[in-house]
């Protein structure tokens, strides 16, 4: 049965794709370019619920995000930035490596070109679209990205966030990634 499903996948989607639907599937797995392996896989079911259930079938939960990192062209610009517009907070680790803190996550800071391994398979400046939860009043918020002399791109406008509602602005670091503040409503 799985042979035929494989099979099919090739023939008729990527790689890549195939192993985003063996990851939907709830599938334990992993998929490289040169192979495949794939465990614990009886049949291509959906094993997981569309709603807010756990995935039964892993062993594990994900509880909160650590660290993003942010491919940038100038650490110094970036901190700069960050630090002003949305009051993170500086922080040198390893080898004088720097990062942005913010609550219990940190943006792990990596200059174009002098990545640390492992690293993204193709990582680059411009490529995030981050959303940011904030408890103070938005229209704050939108008045001091303002006077950072940031362009707000679009909002106040109504989104759906991982835990409801929310209020959200949207405007671009140095780099131009795309970075949403919002408020839970």
């Amino acid at each position: 049965m799985l042979h035929r499903v494989v099979s099919h996948y090739f023939k008729s989607y990527s790689l890549t794709t195939f192993a985003h639907n063996v990851q939907l599937c709830g599938l334990q797995g992993s998929v490289r370019k040169s192979s495949l392996t794939v465990r614990d896989c009886s049949t291509m079911q959906n094993r997981t619920d569309k709603s807010t259930k756990e995935n039964t079938e892993c062993p594990f939960m994900i509880s909160h995000m650590d660290h993003l990192v942010l491919t940038v062209k100038s650490i110094p610009e970036t901190i700069k930035f960050y630090v002003t517009a949305l009051g993170m907070k500086e922080i040198t680790f390893g080898s004088g490596r720097k990062a942005l803190a913010f609550g219990q996550q940190k943006l792990n800071l990596h200059e174009a070109g002098k990545e640390f391994e492992p690293k993204a398979a193709h990582p680059k400046p411009g490529a995030i679209d981050i959303c940011f939860i904030t408890k103070t009043p938005l229209a704050e918020v939108q008045k001091h990205i303002q006077r950072c002399n940031v362009v707000i791109q679009e909002g106040p406008v109504q989104r759906t966030g991982a835990m409801g509602p929310i209020l959200s602005i949207y405007f671009r670091d140095p780099d131009e990634n795309l970075i949403e503040v919002s408020n839970y409503i």
